[in-house]
């Protein structure tokens, strides 16, 4: 099991503190580090729409010009702004054997996911 983002994402951190609290283990993909490789993208962006992918609330996306925000309405051209920009991926993503479980963090989500019970 993988989860890929940034460490310093708020959103990522809870995702990551919610995995460790229920003992959960998962090789953590830092996209400033370690990169992202196109054959990863493109497996996401067949498994999701790429607007699901892509974070428009985030400073990424709002500091783009808007053209190159305009540019991006298809799996090509949304892939291509992933590449040059990995900050702009929604995060965090949950993969299982290539897999992709979720994109984001919902408590209720990972609860079902990994078949818990919600908690009281």
């Amino acid at each position: 099991m993988k989860l890929y983002g940034i460490p310093n994402c708020s959103t990522v951190k809870k995702a990551r503190d919610w995995l460790t609290l229920h003992s959960i283990e998962v090789e953590f993909h830092d996209f400033r580090k370690q990169g992202l490789d196109a054959n990863t993208a493109t497996r996401w962006l067949e498994q999701r729409n790429f607007s699901e992918l892509i974070n428009r609330k985030g400073l990424t996306w709002r500091g783009l010009a808007e053209e190159q925000k305009l540019a991006v309405k298809d799996n090509a051209t949304a892939l291509f702004l992933m590449m040059d920009k990995t900050s702009v991926i929604k995060r965090p993503l949950l993969e299982r054997n290539g897999q992709l479980l979720h994109v984001g963090y919902d408590e209720a989500v990972y609860e079902k996911i990994f078949n818990l019970k919600a908690s009281t």
